[in-house]
């Protein structure tokens, strides 16, 4: 059966490409090949700027854009080719190694070719370009679209900032809240998330078979390699470098940004939930699309599906994110092959936050505010002014405020606005406190 969108077997291939066709171009197997070539290329480049003796003869000035053009122009028929060779070879490093050779032969730099790959090992390029594709996926999808994002959310905050609104504890009526305020609080949360997530480095290992430069240095003694490399991968790639670790990264600056990744998706997951809520206590409506279906049996159903949606890819992701956080650290001695397979799937969690992302912003962009129903409720919940009496009162002076209020509200009546002021009016106190006191309605009391 030919792979489409209909026959993939993941959903982020099939139902939701569309939604996650982006990130193919840091995550696919396409793109791992591409960057492990971009690796591999300019590894050579600085190779021959040192210059290594053996190298004195590459006129690199002459050669910059077309040593560079192998990955600038990087075609799907190239990555064909490297896979091609690792059917035979079974090593997929060591297939990019030598397709790169065959384009050195190809530039009449067959001389030199012997310097790919030179004193290298698989992890040296692997844990250099998938660190630097997920900080391109960062820079140019996730980012971007999380701001998108809070962008929406921003505005909503503005729009709904003077709503007042009966606010929940332990799903019981509570002092009122503003419904603005409430959005302000996952945007404030968001917003530290992602500056926590910004200031973790994302880092590379570079350093050989068990990250001594063994080949380097017995080779060149005389380079300082500690200093080439560190030059290599943090002015050339744009990573940080691990110094001091084994065959394979250390990961824990990835697993570090992977448990990031998870916070914000948990807020997120915190703001469908709430969102899911509010459209279920009617506080809104959503916008109809005439010919769209909500339920197969109910003819009158609008459904939450969007935030449905986004809480369930970001279960998803929250799950993978935890076990790549958790198993990458972890190898045997100086290297085991687990950390290779569970990293291919590294754009998988990706994809599910970009399918939450933009389920989140359709949701958000369908709500219609029910001032009504918000006002309704807060009409029918004058218990909750007893709070701000009872400190009044205490400010006062008054004998057991506290006491009396729970008394009053505490009971399997109604509380109404007409019991609240017969209330007031049996106290012992100056008529300009009962002013104060008949001043507290659900709706004015917000707070700041």
């Amino acid at each position: 059966m030919r792979l489409n969108t209909l026959t993939a077997i993941s959903p982020i291939d099939g139902r939701y490409r569309s939604k996650t066709a982006s990130l193919s171009a840091f995550f696919s197997e396409y793109a791992l090949i591409r960057y492990r070539v971009y690796v591999e290329v300019e590894y050579f480049i600085s190779l021959c700027e040192i210059p290594l003796l053996q190298l004195k003869g590459v006129n690199l000035s002459a050669l910059y854009n077309s040593l560079r053009d192998i990955y600038r122009f990087f075609s799907i028929k190239d990555a064909e080719s490297i896979k091609q060779i690792e059917r035979t070879i079974n090593h997929d490093v060591k297939s990019v190694e030598y397709f790169l050779k065959k384009r050195f032969d190809e530039l009449s730099l067959g001389d030199y070719k012997e310097f790919v790959h030179f004193g290298l090992t698989s992890q040296d390029i692997n844990n250099t370009a998938v660190p630097l594709s997920i900080k391109h996926a960062l820079e140019n999808d996730y980012v971007p679209m999380l701001k998108q994002l809070l962008n929406m959310l921003q505005q909503h905050i503005i729009e709904w900032e003077n709503i007042s609104m009966l606010a929940r504890t332990h799903g019981q009526p509570a002092s009122p809240t503003r419904l603005g305020k409430e959005v302000q609080v996952f945007v404030s949360r968001l917003k530290q998330q992602l500056k926590l997530l910004r200031d973790i480095p994302i880092s590379a290992k570079f350093g050989g078979a068990t990250g001594n430069y063994n080949a380097h240095v017995i080779a060149y003694p005389q380079i300082d390699w500690k200093k080439f490399g560190d030059d290599f991968i943090c002015k050339k790639i744009g990573l940080v470098r691990e110094e001091y670790t084994t065959q394979v990264s250390n990961y824990d600056n990835l697993s570090a940004l992977l448990d990031a990744l998870k916070r914000i998706n948990t807020v997120l997951l915190d703001l469908s939930r709430d969102f899911w809520l509010y459209i279920s206590m009617e506080y809104f409506k959503q916008k109809i699309v005439k010919d769209e279906i909500g339920s197969s049996a109910m003819p009158h159903k609008v459904n939450p599906i969007d935030f449905e949606n986004a809480e369930g890819n970001l279960g998803i992701a929250n799950t993978l994110l935890e076990h790549l956080s958790a198993k990458l650290p972890i190898s045997r001695l100086q290297r085991d092959l687990t950390d290779s397979t569970v990293l291919r799937n590294i754009g998988v969690p990706f994809a599910h936050i970009s399918i939450a992302f933009q389920s989140l912003q359709k949701g958000l962009n369908k709500l219609v505010l029910n001032r009504d129903a918000i006002k309704k409720d807060l009409e029918n919940a004058w218990a909750v002014v007893a709070e701000g009496i009872q400190t009044i009162l205490r400010r006062e002076g008054y004998s057991e405020p506290y006491e009396m209020l729970k008394s009053l509200t505490r009971t399997n009546e109604q509380i109404t606005e007409k019991s609240i002021q017969v209330f007031i009016d049996t106290l012992n106190i100056d008529e300009s406190i009962k002013k104060e006191l008949r001043s507290i309605t659900p709706h004015s009391y917000t707070g700041i």
